[in-house]
């Protein structure tokens, strides 16, 4: 992941974290956090943690305690769509992984039905390559004789959004 984080603050009032990054500032809820802050163990101190590359945030308690929460968790909570699509692929990208394992076909036939490079079918089965399209790996799914459904279902309200 390409994005890091620019600034953190703690927002007591509301009991969230503002965290800023290249394109936005996003929140994320104090009740997220192990352990978390109360009346009695305070937010002490919060800074982006150079250690995680600048992805992710340490907070520390007055009690000593600390906690980080990585950009990620962030992104999680605030559903956004470019990480959500990174997580589709990440899945898909594993089950055609094992299908392809598991498959009676050979890497060449694979190759040939797809009508792709060798080289393109590494990218597709690499985990770590997000270039790659949904549409490519939903081909390889296919040639490998599998069914891909699609299901989308109402999301139970979280507290704070209306349902």
């Amino acid at each position: 992941m390409a994005m890091k984080i620019r600034a953190v603050a703690g927002n007591n009032r509301k009991k969230v974290f503002e965290v800023t990054t290249s394109t936005r500032t996003l929140v994320f809820p104090y009740a997220k956090l192990d352990p978390q802050p109360t009346v009695q163990d305070t937010l002490e101190r919060v800074f982006v943690d150079p250690e995680l590359n600048r992805e992710g945030f340490t907070y520390i308690l007055t009690s000593g305690r600390e906690g980080t929460v990585h950009l990620e968790q962030v992104l999680e909570y605030n559903q956004d769509p470019g990480y959500l699509r990174d997580v589709l692929l990440y899945k898909l990208t594993i089950e055609a992984q094992q299908r392809v394992q598991a498959s009676p076909l050979s890497k060449r036939e694979i190759i040939r039905r797809l009508g792709t490079s060798a080289t393109q079918l590494y990218r597709l089965l690499d985990q770590t390559n997000y270039r790659k399209t949904i549409d490519q790996l939903l081909s390889l799914l296919h040639v490998l004789d599998c069914d891909v459904d699609l299901v989308v279902r109402a999301t139970t309200a979280r507290p704070g959004r209306a349902a």
